[in-house]
């Protein structure tokens, strides 16, 4: 039998894909029509009683919502209460110097109506203020109380007792008076001393009380409240249930979890609702009868004509969502076409009857030749950089090379030999830094390292004539730079700065973070340029300077930090005649991390 069905299934799914769009909407109304037709008939054969039930249970939930929400409200008062009492006023007070009486009584007043007394108690248990009521019995020893105990050993808690007499303290009145007990632990000071402490709160149970006595529920329904394990706060039957004339399921109801829950309790189906009181564990438990309404003829008549009304509107449901089943592929198709016209990245569905899956399957093709041909071009772009790169690195250093030789030789001419000896070995410290084993992003302080090498050669051939001072702020410790971007400006600084000046030139290279940018400052006191000059020196333009040199170093620099990092960064050469010339490095701030990144994407270029 299975294998049938396979069989069929099959041959189904091979039609399906051989049919064209009109057949398939044809066949698919028709079967969408019938379907309908069979299940408004099966339907109105059909009876149930479960709405009746969920609309009880949902107007159960709400009322027990609304009541948990009231009783909430009424526990965080108390808990305010506490807050006050801790934070405003035993904190604040060193109780051998001030009583926390009456304050607690201006506190006790604001709250009278939900209060019975406010106590504040010794680690030993005695106590040391109370609010209004003050005289404790002799026979009570507060040290052995469960909420005593359970305020020392759980100090980070607030802890709510049952519902009890109020029997700590002699009440002048003689009223019997039934609390709910809130406890904590305290802090108190004494003689600048900390001693630990407990607060009690207590709470009128009336309070409470009113809060669920005039709950309504349906069929006949009523409400209770639990502690976590099950001992009962309130009851309306409360007294008949500790008479033993009355039960109650409060001990297993305590275990059940939020919600719902059908029970069989003393023979009788029932359904109980339990909600749990935040910040207590008190279980707020509903109870409703088991009512399922049978109808009677009218009733019949509402739930078949309900019935048709919605067999009605699943069918044009249906109906619709089919068609839309269908015309889906084509519209997904259309968007994948208006996506790759907006040139973002779309995958093509191959879905539908045969006629889109073969144009799915055409357009994928083409698109899967654009994006090799894609590929195929950025590669070649990013071969055309790297090589641009390395023609402007070859650039720069036999220029450099050129420059420091002539100097060793027309000192070793001068007979200046140790001084040729002192420039030879920076020269040879150096290019290892140059070198860099193949690197071409180093850390900044070796790019600094390697600024002073040059300006030692430098310093040693224009002896006196200028000083420099090379400084890295702390901010920048720990990041790396392109190599070979510092040493150029200097040369540009020596020879169009320098070239011009007598005595006391400076050259100052200030390194220093701004933001995500690290900057690095190359300033000279030498003749300056014009503005003209500045921009013709970044541009490529002829230079018509009076100074040796052709300034291609510098525009290198810039060309290379524009090809590796974008044309946000650079240089940019603040100068004037005769005021001289700052030329300024932007590049990004690269840690450890993001350089070794960038030094793995050169090497997979490579």
């Amino acid at each position: 039998m299975g294998a049938l069905f396979k069989r069929l299934a099959g041959k189904l799914t091979e039609g399906y894909r051989g049919m064209s769009i009109q057949m398939v909407l044809s066949l698919s109304f028709t079967a969408v029509a019938l379907a309908g037709i069979i299940f408004l008939g099966a339907g109105l054969m059909l009876r149930f009683s479960d709405s009746t039930q969920a609309l009880t249970q949902e107007a159960t939930q709400r009322v027990l919502s609304q009541v948990n929400m009231n009783l909430d409200s009424y526990l965080r008062r108390m808990m305010r209460v506490s807050d006050a009492v801790y934070y405003r006023i035993i904190k604040k007070m060193d109780i051998t110097q001030r009583s926390m009486s009456e304050s607690m009584s201006l506190l006790y007043e604001e709250n009278r109506d939900a209060l019975v007394s406010i106590a504040v108690f010794n680690e030993g248990g005695g106590m040391e203020a109370s609010v209004p009521l003050s005289t404790a019995k002799p026979s009570i020893f507060p040290n052995q109380t469960s909420w005593f105990r359970m305020a020392m050993d759980k100090m980070e808690n607030l802890h709510f007792s049952t519902p009890h007499i109020q029997d700590l303290f002699d009440d002048p009145d003689y009223r019997t008076r039934w609390v709910v007990s809130l406890s904590r632990h305290v802090q108190l000071t004494q003689d600048g001393r900390t001693e630990r402490g407990v607060l009690l709160v207590d709470m009128s149970f009336s309070g409470i009380a009113q809060v669920c006595r005039d709950v309504e529920l349906p069929n006949g329904g009523y409400v209770y409240l639990t502690d976590r394990s099950g001992e009962l706060i309130y009851h309306p039957r409360q007294q008949l249930i500790y008479s033993g004339l009355l039960e109650e399921n409060n001990l297993e109801a305590a275990g059940y979890s939020d919600g719902s829950h059908a029970e069989r309790f003393q023979g009788r189906s029932r359904v109980v609702t339990v909600k749990t009181v935040g910040y207590t564990g008190w279980k707020l438990v509903g109870v409703t009868p088991d009512s399922r309404l049978w109808g009677d003829a009218d009733s019949l008549l509402l739930f078949g004509i309900s019935l048709l009304l919605f067999s009605a509107f699943l069918m044009t449901f249906l109906n619709f969502r089919v068609s839309a089943y269908i015309a889906d592929p084509i519209l997904r198709l259309d968007q994948a076409v208006k996506e790759l016209e907006a040139g973002r990245e779309v995958e093509i569905e191959e879905s539908g009857c045969y006629e889109l899956r073969r144009l799915g399957h055409s357009i994928a093709s083409m698109v899967s030749t654009m994006r090799h041909l894609m590929d195929d071009i950025i590669r070649q772009e990013e071969q055309k950089r790297r090589s641009e790169l390395e023609v402007l690195q070859s650039q720069i250093n036999p220029h450099f090379l050129y420059n420091t030789l002539d100097s060793v030789i027309w000192m070793t001419e001068c007979g200046r030999t140790q001084e040729a000896v002192q420039m030879v070995t920076s020269l040879a410290r150096l290019f290892r830094i140059s070198l860099s084993k193949g690197r071409r992003v180093i850390p900044l302080s070796d790019e600094l390292d390697h600024a002073r090498h040059y300006l030692n050669i430098q310093q040693i051939r224009y002896k006196n004539k200028f000083e420099a001072q090379v400084r890295a702020r702390p901010e920048t410790e720990g990041l790396y730079t392109l190599k070979l971007t510092v040493q150029p400006l200097l040369e540009n600084a020596i020879y169009h700065g320098m070239a011009g000046a007598d005595e006391d030139g400076l050259i100052v290279v200030d390194a220093y973070r701004e933001g995500d940018d690290l900057m690095i400052d190359v300033t000279d006191n030498g003749v300056g340029m014009t503005e003209e000059t500045a921009a013709a020196l970044l541009s490529g333009q002829r230079l018509e300077l009076r100074t040796s040199g052709s300034g291609i170093g510098v525009r290198n620099v810039h060309r290379r930090i524009q090809l590796t990092f974008g044309a946000r960064y650079g240089l940019t050469i603040f100068s004037e005649p005769d005021e001289g010339t700052t030329v300024r490095l932007r590049l990004p701030a690269l840690d450890a991390e993001q350089a070794a990144r960038l030094q793995q994407e050169d090497s997979h270029e490579a």
